[in-house]
Order: structure tokens, then C-alpha cells, then sequence
């Protein structure tokens, strides 16, 4: 199974002017400048499916992709949707807006029944920060049997393998990407077409 068409499909600012859920959901979510659209990039193969922006935080909508995986032996082919959730921790706002987002992400994650995959994204380098433990606690709590949530690290290429190795034996059921090298995104791509799909490809 793999990826073969990839394209923009709406923003939303709440689960209220969202979709319909009749398609299974992949959702990301990190924090602000933790490469999420770098990775929404790579994964897809599309240069500027989303765009990052080169101030944390700017992105303040949920975005929704459409995304077409295809299975080479039969030549089936299977929809599912990434969400592209509000990067959270550095957006320069004031308190009553990053509230109001919070209100409405937390919403969001909490009713959107059709998310079948939470994909945690986390900065190897800082791979212990408060906001990070909050966010796995909280997905974890709401978490429904028939959700995975999967915690990746990106920007391993930024550690040294000394480094990376430590971070791999203190999280061994994590998945660890760089967009750079393009390490751990046929992992990636694998884990979410089994889950989904269950097929095992």
C-alpha cells in the first residue's frame, strides 16, 4: 500500500464547519515549528500540500487532505483523510483567542468519531517538554478502541547517534522521521494503511 494522490480539501475552524465523517481520519497534531507540514509534505510526496509557515504558530484552522492509497497487487484503490490540526505552544495571540482555539481543538479531537490514527509529533531534540506530556495524557484519556495513537519524533537528522540512540531505547514503540533524509516514512505510510485498512503492505 502507498500513497498516490494527495490534495487540499478544506479548512475548518471548528468540528461545527468541518467535514462530514464518513471517511477515516488520520489526525496530526505537535507543536508549533515541529515540521508537521514538512512531514504532511514528505509522506504525501507533494511539495506544497501544506504550508508551513516560517512563523510558529500561524496556522490556526483545521485543514483536511484527501488522500489516496493504492494497493500495487490488486490495483485497488482506498480514500482516507489527513487533518491537519492547529500547531499548539508558540502562537503570539492573545489569551482569549488561544483559549477560544483550544476550546475548539479540544472539541474537535474529543467528537470527531471518524479519526482512526493520532499521530503525536514531537521534536527529538526536546523530547521531554511539559506541553508534550499534557497532550499524550490527554489523548490517551480520550482515546477510543478502535483509535492508535502513535507518537513519531521528527528531525532525528538534528541528533547525533549517540543521541538517537538513547531516544530509541527510552521510547521503543515510537516511529522516528526526518524529512531530510526521508528516514521512517515507508514506516510511517505502512502503519497507517494496516491500522486502517488492515492490510498488512
Amino acid at each position: 500500500m502507498r500513497i498516490v494522490e494527495a490534495f487540499f480539501l478544506k479548512s475548518a475552524k471548528s468540528i461545527n464547519d468541518s467535514l462530514p465523517q464518513d471517511v477515516a481520519e488520520v489526525a496530526f497534531i505537535g507543536r508549533s515549528n515541529v515540521g508537521k507540514s514538512s512531514l504532511l509534505n514528505s509522506l504525501t510526496n507533494r511539495k506544497n500540500l501544506a504550508k508551513s509557515s516560517a512563523t510558529p504558530g500561524k496556522t490556526k484552522l483545521i485543514n483536511f487532505f484527501e488522500i489516496i492509497f493504492k494497493d500495487d497487487e490488486s490495483g485497488e484503490k482506498y480514500k482516507i483523510r489527513f487533518v491537519d490540526l492547529p500547531g499548539f505552544g508558540y502562537a503570539k495571540v492573545s489569551k482569549d483567542i488561544k483559549k477560544e482555539w483550544q476550546k475548539d481543538l479540544t472539541n474537535f479531537i474529543l467528537n470527531r468519531n471518524s479519526i482512526k490514527i493520532f499521530i503525536h509529533l514531537i521534536d527529538a531534540r526536546h523530547d521531554r517538554m511539559q506541553i508534550d506530556i499534557e497532550v499524550e495524557e490527554f489523548l490517551n484519556s480520550i482515546k477510543k478502541g478502535d483509535q492508535k495513537i502513535l507518537k513519531v519524533f521528527t528531525k532525528i537528522d538534528k541528533l547525533k547517534q549517540n543521541e538517537l540512540a538513547k531516544l530509541k531505547n527510552r521510547y521503543r514503540e515510537a516511529l522516528f522521521v526526518s524529512n531530510l533524509k526521508k528516514t521512517g516514512l515507508k514506516e510511517l505510510e505502512s502503519i497507517i494503511s494496516s491500522h486502517i485498512f488492515g492490510i498488512e503492505k
